[in-house]
């Protein structure tokens, strides 16, 4: 199948096969006689793969060690374990780190009066003016 039929049949875009053939984590594609890249099943599932590794927000150099790990058959499944132990552990931070900033919003959000009058402790916040020890201790508490 042609690029345009791969990308449909494995939910990406033409332009990512290309990417992902540019920077090696996929082979390059086969040639047909007018020079056209062609796909064959292995490669679909190749770039599905990637797909749902992306999908779990894996990182390109992630990937591509799990793309070698999966083609390896016998592999320890306790490295593809490692591997998604250390991504978890970067969700949680990005998790907290979110629950912050939106604990933060939300503190604001609710300190701010949303009138007429130009003060605002949420523009305070961002331009450096309130203090952020209080903030802080306001925040996650409420």
């Amino acid at each position: 199948m042609n690029i345009g039929q791969a990308a449909s049949a494995a939910g990406v875009s033409a332009k990512m096969i290309r990417y992902y053939e540019s920077i090696g984590l996929v082979n390059s594609a086969a040639r047909s006689g007018g020079n056209y890249r062609m796909y064959g099943e292995a490669d679909i599932h190749t770039l599905r793969f990637i797909g749902r590794a992306r999908a779990m927000g894996f990182s390109m150099a992630q990937i591509r060690e799990l793309i070698g790990l999966w083609q390896n058959k016998r592999r320890a499944s306790a490295t593809v374990k490692a591997i998604a132990e250390r991504r978890i552990q970067e969700l949680d931070a990005r998790i907290a780190a979110l629950t912050g900033m939106r604990d933060t919003l939300l503190y604001l959000s609710r300190h701010c009066e949303g009138g007429h009058r130009p003060a605002c402790p949420i523009l305070d916040e961002i331009g450096g003016a309130a203090q952020p020890q209080r903030l802080a201790a306001h925040a996650t508490r409420h």
